[in-house]
């Protein structure tokens, strides 16, 4: 049995799609930061079968939970504070994006403007479609794990 130590502030990303949590791990830019990050890969599910898990100690406003939602939609959040759970809430899929993913249209201004926010709208709940907020250019899942800034 695999045991890794509580945290006492943070947060831990549950129920995460077997196989998708390096991608989460990515699109939080944990690897630019200097936060305690466990990652459990393939963990036994009764649900799921399997799983991923990410604990990350940290302020838990500090991360963009909307990237975790664009990746998986499923995942459960619990937020950690004194080392006890204090919130559990499920992720829906934003409507709204703001800094997670880059437009890869090379004549959108969001490409040109060194300084302006990538922002991208959910398009098509049912499918997982966002479009670019200045030009319309369609991100589907399947593009993802290219596509973070």
């Amino acid at each position: 049995m695999l045991n890794v130590g509580k945290i006492e502030e943070g947060i831990v990303l549950d129920h995460i799609e077997a196989g998708k949590a390096m991608l989460i791990y990515h699109y939080l830019h944990l690897d630019r930061e200097d936060y305690q990050v466990a990652i459990i890969k393939n963990a036994r599910s009764n649900d799921m079968g399997r799983k991923d898990i990410l604990k990350v100690e940290c302020n838990p406003d500090s991360l963009n939970l909307d990237a975790v939602a664009f990746v998986d939609p499923g995942v459960t959040v619990n937020v950690i504070k004194g080392g006890e759970i204090v919130e559990k809430k499920k992720i829906a899929m934003a409507r709204e994006i703001r800094g997670v993913l880059k437009c890869h249209n090379p004549r959108c201004i969001s490409s040109i403007e060194q300084g302006l926010v990538h922002i991208f709208y959910l398009a098509d709940a049912k499918n997982g479609i966002y479009r670019c907020r200045y030009c319309e250019e369609k991100h589907s899942y399947g593009e993802r794990a290219k596509l973070f800034l």
